[in-house]
């Protein structure tokens, strides 16, 4: 292979680096420790299941926000139970992090008295990898939902030429036994904004279905150019339509921004965002012994998987490359890209904290 073609892999970077690293830019930042530990522990697990985007990449943003006064660093956090299965989240403009895993655990405690909670939530903000939420109740043996209107509107609708939706993702955790769950993590754009921007970052081409310019409705394919341009959403009007019932139950329903209310915090970080997110944990063991369930998801995952696939290619599950990913670099640590390292390290340098190659 041409030693100009040739992709690199980049070195790996302990687990214990970047997690002091988030935590010491966090408390230098305003943030108390411990909640510095816990939004440190949700970013690393986003990186550990191949959210490459929505981890320690957006360190420097959330750092820059907490800096200029877009987020609160010291919430009071505050949850109004509205009735026996549902409740709202008041995040009082905290890190995201912190809003929905605190909605969640209350998803959770509703969830095993009644068989579902739903909890919605407003004035929080982006909270990384929609996966890593909807996973939490796993471990309480629950099925997990998590949806949200993403910080910035970067979609149209059907036909339109205006971004006035968000990639609003969607995430969806079932318990198995011996099998890896089911995690299912979209947005409801092609990509997600921060596959965009990491491209960005590194200075890579977008794909072709990507993006398109909205005056022209061509192809965008230039990374540099994407601040102007539209992001398709999947699969057409369903994506499109899709984004929009999540916004409504996600912002509007809430009490949170959509559509033309929506703030941008990439132009704006100084700006309060209130973003709206919904949780639900559903309890199987309500429908059926528990035991039997995830038995049954075990044997549909295995048939699934052994299906036949087409000419080169091979049948995957949602959640199977997350466990794989998620073992590997636990064992050997996380591949950052030399662009994002850079990116890191200025803000170590800003912050007169350690830099990654120093812990």
């Amino acid at each position: 292979m041409d030693a100009k073609t040739e992709t690199r892999t980049p070195p790996r970077v302990s687990l214990a680096a970047v997690r002091g690293l988030i935590v010491d830019a966090m408390t230098k930042s305003g943030v108390p420790a411990q909640d510095a530990g816990r939004i440190a522990e949700l970013m690393i697990e986003a990186d550990l299941v191949g959210a490459d985007a929505h981890g320690v990449f957006r360190l420097p943003q959330y750092c820059l926000r907490l800096k200029l006064g877009g987020l609160n660093p010291r919430p009071n956090i505050k949850v109004k139970r509205t009735a026996p299965a549902t409740a709202l989240v008041d995040g009082d403009n905290g890190m995201g992090h912190l809003v929905v895993s605190r909605a969640m655990e209350t998803a959770i405690e509703i969830a095993r008295d009644n068989g579902i909670g739903w909890v919605g939530m407003q004035m929080s903000n982006h909270a990384g990898a929609a996966g890593v939420y909807a996973a939490l109740p796993l471990k309480a043996d629950m099925i997990g939902i998590y949806a949200a209107v993403a910080n910035a509107n970067h979609m149209p609708l059907a036909g339109g030429a205006e971004p006035l939706l968000g990639t609003n993702p969607l995430a969806i955790a079932i318990p198995a036994g011996q099998e890896p769950p089911l995690v299912l993590d979209i947005a409801t754009s092609i990509v997600s904004y921060g596959t965009i921007k990491n491209h960005r970052l590194q200075n890579m081409p977008l794909k072709a279905d990507w993006m398109v310019d909205p005056q022209t409705g061509e192809a965008v394919i230039d990374a540099r150019k994407s601040a102007e341009a539209l992001l398709l959403p999947m699969a057409g009007y369903k994506g499109a339509g899709l984004a929009l019932m999540i916004g409504m139950l996600a912002g509007v329903l809430n009490g949170a921004l959509f559509g033309r209310d929506c703030v941008d915090f990439n132009a704006e970080p100084d700006k309060v965002n209130n973003t709206g997110q919904f949780v639900v944990a559903l309890d199987p063991a309500r429908f059926q012994p528990l035991d039997r369930f995830k038995a049954e998801v075990d044997r549909h995952a295995r048939e699934l998987r052994a299906s036949k696939a087409l000419p080169g290619q091979t049948v995957r599950l949602p959640g199977d490359a997350r466990a794989r990913r998620r073992a590997d670099r636990l064992a050997n640590g996380l591949a950052l890209a030399p662009e994002l390292v850079k990116e890191l390290d200025k803000l170590a340098a800003q912050l007169t904290i350690a830099p990654l190659a120093r812990r």
